[in-house]
């Protein structure tokens, strides 16, 4: 009996998962299931051919050069003391108030998410820089952990997102106009935390006392401490605005202003550069295998058919397209659980994007913020929390039971905050709308 394509999809589906399951490397997991797929559908000389011209296009494609870029870009920040130095300001300026050293790391993750593309390398620096001021002030660990665990995935809505680089690579979708699609979310969830801390501090003050307020003379001088991520998230933002720079250009533009000002501060020393650049190859290399893996694995499910054939029972059904996203965006929680937001997005976005954006209307931006959001409350959500772990690995004296119960609160905030961009898509579009030269 010969299978239909559907069928081989679902072969390859689940070679997938259980490739993925025996721990082999998800990259490597797409390339064998999508390779081994083709062959099955259309032979073995098929799948060379298919093979070699589509991991050759992927890899010599222009559009990828902004990984590495953004990524140094972020390194070369933290090792540079530009996020210490903005930790300082914010906790000048807010360190009296409420949970004020709590505040100032949230907004110093936010402050740094605009000149880091990863939220591992913004936790990291939070953990350094933030955590002993607030031990030295008495916070209670699963608080000011809590706080750096929800503060460090700012990063993957404030611009430049590494998340956005890969959804938009993936979905044509233009690079930059997801950056400035972020911009207003990231805000708004910022303002938020600071608005659950606050609540949290004065219900119970026991988590976070309050630190000595700073002289207005103090704070002024403090806000040097700033210039760095302004200057950089200026440079690279205002050009992207404007059309003056490419998605690349803007990228290359940021990585010449971070290493000026980190000379200039004296905090940068060859071997920290040096290993800034080992830990940007080592990401980069992550993150490559990950998209080769993932065009070859995605071609191969378009060969099936499979999203055309989801798009049409989904087209049939009588029911409101907001419960098919509701689904959509509960499965990426779930996952969010246990897989990094990149290799979430680079499975899932072959099969749902076409759904989403041509069967059910939703905008690609919007599409964007949602998936993006719905992923983060995944990676500080327990049990699995991915950013939880990666957190109790750089202070592993603290329990990961409490992160985890000092991350409830935020887990509560961050579901308003997804309520609100689902209500109200303009949060996503308004500035998207106005930048002409993308839309």
């Amino acid at each position: 009996m010969e299978l239909s394509l559907t069928t081989f999809g679902l072969i390859g589906i689940s070679l997938f998962i259980i490739l993925m399951f025996l721990q082999m490397p998800i990259g490597v997991s797409m390339l064998l299931s999508g390779f081994a797929g083709i062959w099955l559908i259309r032979g073995s000389t098929a799948a060379l051919s298919s093979a070699a011209v589509v991991l050759y296009d992927t890899a010599v494609s222009y559009e990828l050069l902004v990984i590495p870029l953004f990524l140094l870009m972020g390194i070369l920040a933290s090792a540079g003391g530009i996020s210490k130095d903005a930790f300082s300001t914010m906790n000048k300026w807010v360190g009296h108030l409420p949970g004020g050293l709590a505040m100032a790391t949230i907004s110093t993750c936010s402050a740094f998410g605009a000149v880091s593309a990863s939220h591992v390398a913004t936790a990291a620096a939070m953990c350094s820089a933030a955590l002993p001021e607030m031990r030295r002030y008495g916070y209670k660990d699963s608080f000011s952990l809590a706080c750096i665990s929800a503060g460090g995935n700012l990063g993957f809505l404030i611009p430049p997102s590494g998340a956005f680089i890969i959804y938009g690579f993936i979905t044509q979708t233009p690079i930059g106009v997801l950056f400035i699609s972020g911009i207003f979310p990231g805000l708004l969830l910022t303002l938020l935390f600071w608005l659950q801390i606050y609540i949290q501090c004065k219900l119970n003050p026991s988590l976070a006392p309050q630190a000595p307020a700073a002289s207005w003379r103090e704070r002024i001088r403090s806000i040097r401490g700033m210039t760095g991520i302004v200057c950089v998230f200026v440079l690279v933002m205002g050009g992207l605005y404007t059309g003056y720079f490419t998605t690349s250009e803007s990228a290359a533009a940021g990585v010449a202003a971070v290493l000026v000002i980190s000379l200039a501060s004296r905090q940068l020393s060859l071997k920290r550069f040096l290993d800034s650049l080992s830990e940007a190859g080592v990401f980069t290399a992550m993150i490559m295998l990950l998209l080769l893996g993932s065009r070859l694995f995605g071609y191969f499910i378009t060969t099936t058919e499979i999203p055309m054939t989801l798009a049409g029972i989904i087209g049939g059904l009588a029911i409101n397209r907001y419960i098919i996203l509701f689904f959509i965006l509960l499965f990426y929680l779930l996952v969010g659980f246990f897989l990094d937001i990149f290799a979430i997005l680079i499975v899932s976005l072959p099969i749902f994007f076409p759904i989403v954006v041509g069967t059910l209307g939703f905008d690609p931006l919007h599409f964007a913020v949602l998936s993006v959001f719905t992923i983060m409350i995944g990676a500080i959500t327990p049990p699995f929390g991915l950013i939880v772990f990666a957190i109790h690995g750089m202070v592993p004296d603290v329990p990961l039971f409490n992160i985890f119960r000092g991350c409830i609160p935020f887990l509560v905030t961050m579901c308003i905050g997804l309520i609100i961009l689902l209500m109200f898509p303009q949060i996503s579009l308004a500035l998207p709308d106005l930048a002409i030269p993308y839309r």
